[in-house]
């Protein structure tokens, strides 16, 4: 993966990150969190989809390496929700 492949992931994340904390309400953080949430969300969004046997929708490769753009805002809402869920904290 060169240093061009590895910035547009992060920008991809980012992005994905950004609309799953629009979606499920959560505010706090700033860029680098939605980074590390648009990375999360597509751990647990594959992982569900893998479950559940569902198919890949949407993916962007990045140096021989999928990213799934729709499982990872799914999975980055839930684990927004999951997470204001166990925090309590209002969604202003």
């Amino acid at each position: 993966m060169t240093l061009a492949e590895l910035i547009i992931l992060l920008i991809v994340a980012g992005i994905c990150g950004s609309i799953a904390r629009a979606l499920a309400g959560g505010s706090r953080g700033g860029c680098l969190v939605s980074i590390a949430l648009g990375f999360i969300g597509a751990l647990l969004g594959s992982k569900i989809a893998i479950m559940l046997g569902l198919p890949e929708i949407f993916s962007i490769s990045f140096g021989g390496s999928d990213y799934p753009i729709v499982w990872s805002i799914i999975g980055a809402s839930i684990f927004v929700a999951i997470l204001g869920l166990l925090t309590g904290r209002s969604r202003r």
